[in-house]
């Protein structure tokens, strides 16, 4: 009788083990599987990252250019307004040597 009680109490251990011994194992391939997918989401921030810091360097660029050309068409329009104004001078030399 006491002999049947305590194989009854090791079978239950034994069993309380295994199921412990499942769930370590259970959770260890859990873990590996969210290591692989943080490892994919880490790939993709570093490589979205990179693609950002690009987009940087290409807008500096942009503006870069932008303001080289405002800075010539600041220049093209000086040029325009003394070539007007010479323009004039010489619209009312004419017209005042026709008089």
């Amino acid at each position: 009788m006491i002999s049947a009680g305590i194989e009854v109490k090791i079978n239950r251990l034994e069993s309380i083990v295994e199921q412990i011994g499942e769930a370590v194992l259970s959770t260890t391939e859990t873990i590996e599987r969210l290591a692989e997918r943080l490892e994919t989401v880490s790939t993709q921030l570093e490589t979205q990252g990179q693609q950002v810091q690009q987009q940087g360097y290409q807008i500096v660029a942009l503006c870069d250019a932008v303001q080289t050309l405002a800075e010539s068409q600041h220049n093209s329009l000086q040029k325009l307004n003394e070539l007007t104004q010479t323009l004039d001078r010489f619209m009312y030399l004419i017209q005042g040597s026709g008089d």
